[in-house]
């Protein structure tokens, strides 16, 4: 296995559990603070917006092939 492939694989490992556990820290943040359904809604929606926006940018990259 060369340095490149390693870096990539790890790479999406570690980034999939980095996103899985902001999931977590959102969702134990809007528990603690008793956001309801709206609030953890919100919650959710705003501050993974940053996902989804990193995961858009990586696909489209992927696509264009830059």
């Amino acid at each position: 296995m060369s340095e490149a492939v390693f870096a990539q694989i790890s790479m999406l490992v570690l980034l999939t559990g980095l996103i899985v556990w902001m999931g977590f820290i959102v969702w134990d943040l809007a528990k603690k603070s008793q956001a309801g359904r709206f609030g953890t809604i919100a919650l959710f929606t705003i501050l993974g917006a940053g996902v989804v926006g990193f995961i858009v940018k990586t696909v489209l990259v992927e696509i264009m092939k830059i």
